[in-house]
Formats: C-alpha cells, structure tokens, sequence
C-alpha cells in the first residue's frame, strides 16, 4: 500500500513537471512580448532561472529603451548570477550600470559587477585574473558608495581575496624551497628576490615571519654554492639578515635555526679569512 501511493505521487509529481515544460514551450513560441515578459518575471520570483533567462533574452531586443526594459535587463544579469555563470552575470551587471547610470538599481548592479568576479575567482593555487578584476571593482564600489548596505559584504570579499593572492604569492615564494634540486645560484638569487617581493607587496602578511627566515637559509645556501671572491660577503649578507630577523622576532619558531646559520656564517667567514 505504501508503495501504491508513492508511485501515485511520483505520477501527479510527473504530471505536474510535464505540464510546467509544456506551458513554458507554448510561451516561449508564442509572439506576445508582455506574455513573455510576465512569465519571466514569474519564474524568476519561483527561482526558475534557467527559464527565465531564456524568455528575457528573447525580449530584451523587443523592449528595448521601454520602461520595462531597466527591469528586465536587471534580472537578467541575476539570472546568470544564480545559475552560477557568475562570469556572464558580471558582464551583464556591468552593461546594466552603464546602461542604467542614473537607476535606482545602479548601485545594486555595480556591486554585483564586483561580486560576480569574486565568486568566479579560482582557488589561491590557479591563475588569478578573476581575483584581481573582482578587487578593482569591489574597491572601485566602496570608493563611489561608502555608506551602501553592500559595503559591508564587498570589504568581506575583499579581505577573502587578498588572503587568497597573499597565500598565491607565499606559495610562488616557497616553491624554490620546495624543489631542492633546483638550489643553483641562479634559482637562490631569483628566491631572494621572490622573499624580497613578498615582503613589499603584503608586509602584515602572517607568513612574513617564515619568508624572513627563509631569506636568511637562502642567502647563507647562496654564499656556499658562490665563486671564492663572492662568499665572505654573501655570508655577511646572511648575518645581516639574522640580525634583523631577531629583532622583529625574538620568540619566533624559526630562532634555532637561525641561529644554526647565523654560527655557521661566522665559521665559514673565519676560514675565509685566514
């Protein structure tokens, strides 16, 4: 009996949804703009986007510089927003306001730009250019409209995309460690030089106090594997390094070997010299 009335639920259910595909195909073939429009606006508010993107898209040409026209080109971006083409729905976000400068939805629709690139940015370890768009446009919102009701989400998604960028570069950073066969000299200046960049683009960054050990060990690396003339003074430079290190963290996690490199500088410069 339980199965009896599944089966007779999964039928009407069945019906039903054969029903919606047939209404929605006879609107979608019908000439009538207004009948169209009014069905998209319904679908959209039953969250059926999907449908509604493709009755606006057959209309929007039709109603253009209409007094539905604004609504409708705004909804349509958030079609594809919701269908999670969000790199679509920033495009069409971004013709909105350009479009509609003076809208009462322009502010709306501008945020979205920003937004759409931010949930179209990758993980932290894929190329960045949606993250990078995403905050020129965020940053771009809050400078024209610092006390919107979207400031609050935009200052969030930037805060998500910085850590994201900073834990890119980190990694970009580190990758010269990671791939010990590759410690020429060449591969430890162009580390230094990646330890060095680092620091100047996120300087609160919370992996500066590694990056800053990791320049010590590479500078030291760099002096062992350099011609004669070149060591003393490369381990100077680490010494320097450590220096500096301990000053800024003295209780760091890194202090031991540190101070491993920073002895071994000094024998390896005592040798040198005599």
């Amino acid at each position: 009996m339980h199965n009896l009335r599944n089966y007779i639920l999964f039928l009407a259910i069945l019906g039903m949804g054969l029903s919606s595909c047939s209404d929605f195909r006879k609107i979608q073939k019908s000439d009538d703009w207004e009948k169209k429009y009014d069905a998209a606006i319904q679908y959209f508010e039953q969250e059926e986007y999907y449908k509604s993107s493709v009755l606006l898209e057959q209309i929007l040409p039709i109603i253009k510089g209409s007094a539905k026209a604004e609504k409708a080109n705004f909804l349509y971006a958030y079609t594809y927003y919701h269908e999670q083409s969000y790199l679509l729905a920033s495009h069409y976000f971004k013709t909105f306001y350009d479009t509609y400068g003076r809208s009462d939805l322009a502010e709306e629709a501008r945020f979205m730009y920003g937004y759409s690139l931010y949930m179209d940015s990758p993980r932290y370890n894929l190329e960045q250019t949606s993250s990078k768009q995403a905050i020129v446009a965020l940053q771009g919102f809050i400078n024209r409209f610092p006390q919107s009701e979207f400031v609050p989400k935009a200052t969030q998604a930037l805060d998500d995309l910085q850590v994201k960028l900073e834990k890119k570069a980190y990694e970009k950073a580190f990758l010269y460690y990671k791939l010990k066969k590759f410690q020429t000299g060449e591969y430890l200046k162009a580390a230094l030089v990646a330890f060095d960049n680092f620091q100047d683009d996120y300087p609160d960054s919370k992996y500066v106090e590694e990056i800053r050990y990791l320049e010590i060990e590479a500078m030291y690396k760099l002096a062992e594997v350099s011609i004669a003339s070149k060591k003393k003074e490369r381990y100077t430079e680490a010494i320097r390094f450590y220096q500096d290190f301990i000053e800024t963290y003295e209780n760091s996690e890194f202090l031991k070997k540190a101070e491993k490199i920073y002895e071994s500088s000094l024998n390896e410069i005592r040798k040198l010299n005599t």
